[in-house]
């Protein structure tokens, strides 16, 4: 008879014990998984990402400063309405700086479409620009004139061959990963979230409901 309060009290305390283990199954709580996952569709829905943003800016940098160092290059050499004219109208290859303007130009029209029109995840776009730039300016630099007409000679091909390098580096080793990485993150995210739905749902005291003693007789 002794033994009977205890086999009540070994049973209860089992009871409860797989009460709480299933309690600590169903905190799994699926809410945060999907509070997540709206987070990661939000920035899809909202547009680029921000690392591919700022690489659309400096792309559009790049036009820019070539842009203005063309311009004070024109102020610089005769007037911009005289040099424009001589360098646009009368285009000669061997002394005139609009080619490597236009060759900013095609920069910017490529990887604008390609990357924030497009939203393309490839470097293909990067690789066809850096490439046409570095092939034209190396044949302009060892055939024209350049050199011969001051300061500009050097400084407008070497920035453009820099900030094209520039740009590929950033997309490769900046924009490509770390959007890979955030959809890796999303792909997990949803992964957990779909099973933690898995899991039943609430769980009622009910469920675990143990008889009282009965009186020891």
């Amino acid at each position: 008879m002794n033994h009977l309060p205890e086999d009540m009290e070994n049973a209860l305390t089992g009871s409860q014990s797989s009460h709480a283990s299933l309690r600590n199954i169903h905190s799994i709580n699926p809410t945060q998984l999907m509070a997540r996952i709206e987070s990661y569709e939000g920035r899809e829905k909202k547009g680029i990402s921000d690392v591919r943003r700022t690489f659309c800016l400096f792309v559009t940098f790049d036009l820019l400063f070539v842009t203005l160092l063309w311009i004070i290059e024109l102020n610089v050499n005769g007037g911009i309405e005289n040099t424009l004219e001589k360098e646009v109208m009368q285009y000669d290859y061997y002394s005139s700086y609009f080619d490597i303007f236009l060759l900013a130009v095609f920069r910017f029209k490529v990887l604008i479409l390609a990357y924030a029109v497009c939203r393309l995840r490839h470097w293909w776009a990067i690789a066809l620009t850096t490439a046409v730039t570095s092939a034209f300016l190396l044949a302009k630099v060892i055939l024209s004139k350049l050199f011969s007409q001051g300061a500009f000679g050097y400084v407008l091909p070497i920035i453009s061959f820099i900030l094209a390098w520039i740009e590929t580096w950033f997309l490769d080793f900046k924009v490509l990963p770390q959007e890979a990485e955030e959809e890796n993150r999303l792909l997990i995210v949803q992964d957990a979230s779909e099973r933690a739905a898995l899991i039943p749902g609430g769980l009622s005291d009910g469920q675990f409901y143990s008889p009282p003693e009965s009186e020891a007789e």
